[in-house]
């Protein structure tokens, strides 16, 4: 469990018992007892089986995949995956691939629905772009309409392995990961993924590469 569980349901029972104390009344008592468990759920940190395998791009995120689509960036064509985390979701962000981290960009902004296509671009996030050495892939933690505060444990120069912990977005929100254009697809919209677990995309190798192989 991410700490921020802990800190939020201990905070909660001793509401609990003081509203307790004071009261003697379940019904009210239960309220912040409810809010604890919540908290205490929301904040989960399930252990994730990591794929194994060169090239393969995995989910910084569970949620629903709502969007699938080659896009034009000022750094050329790439493959967007969009994946919307509703409440019920666990939050922790995972790392999509192995390498070397080279920009970690926060950028403030609104707190749109994160299900509006606008959100991407006004919306309060962090960029991460990760190179492995044979290409990059960048994800994007967007906040949501609920979503008031994105944790990212990163910074440039960091090494990290696929599937590592980086963060969360606190409540509802959206990750957008952008992969190079001639990554071959493995989901659809309407797909529901895994951080860390689920396989969003593979990039081939090149010929002589040292991380040359396929897909597992």
């Amino acid at each position: 469990m991410v700490r921020d569980g802990y800190l939020y349901g201990l905070a909660l029972l001793v509401v609990a018992a003081i509203v307790w104390f004071g009261t003697q009344l379940v019904s009210i008592t239960a309220i912040p007892v409810l809010l604890a468990a919540f908290f205490l759920w929301f904040f989960r940190d399930p252990s994730r089986r990591i794929p194994d395998g060169p090239g393969l791009v995995v989910s910084p995120g569970d949620g629903k995949v709502t969007e699938a689509e080659w896009i034009e960036t000022t750094g050329g064509s790439r493959l967007r995956i969009t994946i919307f985390l509703s409440v019920f979701n666990v939050h922790v962000n995972r790392v999509p691939i192995g390498g070397k981290v080279t920009q970690v960009t926060l950028r403030e902004g609104q707190f749109l629905n994160a299900m509006k296509a606008e959100s991407a671009v006004l919306n309060e996030q962090t960029m991460i772009t990760i190179d492995s050495g044979e290409y990059s892939v960048s994800f994007k933690q967007i906040a949501g309409l609920l979503a008031r505060r994105i944790v990212c444990n990163l910074k440039p120069g960091d090494r990290v392995e696929r599937g590592q912990r980086m963060g969360l977005i606190k409540f509802g929100s959206r990750v957008d990961v952008l992969m190079p254009a001639e990554a071959e697809l493995r989901v659809k919209v309407g797909d529901r993924v895994l951080g860390g677990s689920s396989i969003l995309g593979y990039v081939a190798m090149k010929a002589g590469s040292n991380l040359h192989g396929g897909p597992s």
